[in-house]
């Protein structure tokens, strides 16, 4: 049985037009996954809903090499 995992991540994204752009190019290389921003929470939460190993550290170099804070909420 598959069962999802659901990463949140603290981020310091704020505007809707860079999460979405974000969201669009994480789906490109994570195409089942499920990913939405919440912005209007304190932590910028990103959300990452997928049936397959952790792609963590892809996450976490990609938001930095975008020049965004990113963290795993434990």
């Amino acid at each position: 049985m598959i069962t999802d995992m659901i990463e949140v991540f603290k981020t310091n994204v704020r505007s809707k037009q860079d999460a979405a752009r974000i969201v669009k190019n994480l789906k490109e290389v994570m195409v089942a996954s499920k990913i939405n921003f919440d912005l209007e929470d304190c932590d910028k939460i990103l959300r990452i809903e997928r049936t397959s190993n952790a792609k963590n550290n892809y996450i976490l170099r990609y938001m930095k090499q975008l020049g965004y804070n990113c963290e795993i909420l434990e």
